[in-house]
Order: structure tokens, then sequence, then C-alpha cells
């Protein structure tokens, strides 16, 4: 059976000499495999109206305080993003964390960041089409020296990347999908895959019925690599916790948190991110508790 990592995921809620910094040095200390964090605008309630900081400044600012971890969005969309401007930035923070980033990216939702520029929300359709042109380009800008594309919904011009990313050809993507046109850009250019499972399930699911709709999930993107002409073990699989029907209940014990663990490697995830605790809220959990999880789980799960 594969090994699995654990991965965490801090919210930007705090400034970074408030407790913020304490968090990304401390997720280093207790060997999370990569610290990622949400690249949003703002949020859901309850942290709509709250402080809320910038994902790439954020990383920037832990890959000069840590030297191990990686660092990485969990997700970037194309809701406020444009593929040159993110490129120069993801080269930018590629160089200083020494080529530790890993980008989690998706197609983007229909919340705050879908409207916050003064537009209608993209349906579904059109999100779709624009992460299908988003992340081919993207893919070019950060592995060739100059690019310059016409599409329908992003251009570059000339844009010039140079060095270029520290790890090559490009920084690994994480490409997080459901849907057969997302699965089949996972299977082209992901180094990883990401879900968070069925939505429809959170609230009123059951995990048996959460496995079964993970494993369907996990038969499409086989299915998108096999068409694709990869290896579907060439790719990671991460579930970013927190959404399934057990919602918050694994992290409850380092027992409860190895079954939910063991019981999602078997289906054939190889990478868990579980939130950094944050009272009063969804991801309010005993940090005691969340760093024995962090320390003895991946021992017991050898």
């Amino acid at each position: 059976m594969s090994s699995l990592r654990l991965s965490t995921v801090i919210l930007p809620v705090h400034r970074w000499h408030e407790g913020a910094r304490d968090q990304w040095t401390r997720a280093e200390e207790l060997g999370f495999h990569t610290a990622y964090t949400y690249d949003h605008l703002s949020w859901r309630v309850p942290f709509r109206d709250g402080p809320w900081f910038g994902a790439l400044p954020t990383l920037t600012a832990a890959a000069t305080a840590t030297s191990r971890i990686r660092l990485g969005t969990l997700v970037t969309s194309p809701n406020f993003r444009h593929p040159v401007t993110l490129a120069k930035e993801l080269i930018s923070l590629d160089d200083i964390s020494g080529g530790r980033v890993t980008l989690g990216i998706g197609a983007g939702g229909s919340g705050f960041d879908a409207t916050v520029l003064g537009r209608e929300a993209w349906t579904p359709r059109e999100r779709a089409d624009r992460f299908a042109e988003f992340v081919p380009l993207l893919d070019r800008l950060l592995a060739e020296d100059a690019v310059t594309h016409r599409g329908t919904h992003y251009s570059a011009d000339g844009a010039r990347n140079i060095p270029g990313c520290v790890q090559r050809p490009r920084l690994p993507f994480a490409v997080a999908a459901t849907g057969p046109r997302g699965m089949r850009l996972a299977a082209r250019y992901g180094r990883a895959w990401v879900t968070t499972g069925d939505p429809k399930l959170t609230e009123e699911g059951t995990p048996e019925q959460s496995a079964a709709a993970l494993h369907g999930q996990l038969k499409k993107l086989e299915t998108a690599c096999s068409d694709t002409g990869r290896n579907v073990a060439e790719l990671d699989k991460v579930l970013l916790t927190g959404f399934t029907p057990e919602r918050g209940r694994p992290l409850e014990s380092l027992d409860a948190f190895v079954d939910f663990a063991g019981r999602h490697r078997e289906l054939g995830f190889t990478e868990l991110a579980v939130h950094w605790p944050i009272p009063d809220s969804g991801f309010a959990t005993d940090q005691r508790v969340f760093e024995q999880i962090a320390t003895e789980a991946p021992r017991q799960l050898l």
C-alpha cells in the first residue's frame, strides 16, 4: 500500500507578526509535507468580515521564515487572476523559496471572488472555458522565456519570464477538478489532482456515500489519464479535508484520524490536507490533539 503524506492549510486570517509567522514555522517543525493557504480576496462566513490577507505575499513571508516545508495555494483560480501577472509572481515566489512551491489551481466558484471586480459571476460553463485556456497558457509562461498568445479570454504579447522557475521545467500544478474537462487538464498538466469530495454530501451524506463518490472521481481521473496517454499513478491524489460528511470529527482524536486517513488511503489518496485550527469556526480543533495527529499519525500509517 502506498504511503500517505499529511499537509496543512493555514488560512490567512492573522497579522504576520501577531501569530501567522508562528503558525507557518510550527507547521514545518511538526513535519507537515506542505503548508497551503487559500487564494481568495475574501471568503465565506464567519471569515467574510474579519481579517484576510493575500495568499502570495503570505507565502513569500512563509518562504523566508521556513527552509524545508513545501508551500502552496489551495487553490488559485481565474476569478481575479491573469496568467501573465500570476506567472511573474509565482516565478519570484519559487525563487525566494528555493524551489518549494506547488500551485494548487482550480476553475473557481461563484462566491465573493466571482463578483468583487464588479462583474456578474461566470456560469459553470464560462468558468470551465476560461480554466481550459488559463492552465495551458500559465504552463507556457512558467516554462518558456517569452510567450505570445492570442486567446478568447487571455492573451500575452511577448511576455518575458526570465530566468524561469527554480523547479524545472516549471513549478508543479495540483489541479482541483471533478468534471471531465477539469480532469483532462489535471491529467495533462498536473503533478497532482485535488478534490474536496462531493459537495452535495457534505451536510446530509454518510461516510459510505462519500467514499463511493470519491471512488467514482478517482475512476474518472484514471479514465482522463488513459485518454491522454498518462499513467494515473504518476499523479498525487490530494483530499482537502473538512468538507466530507465527517467534517471535523476525524481531528477529534488520533485514533479517529488514523481510521479516517487509512480509509482514504485505501481509496487511492496519497495526501491529506487538514486545516490549521481556528477557534470559533468550522475548523475549531484542540491544538494539542492536532499536533499529536501531525507528529504521530504518519508513523502509524506507514
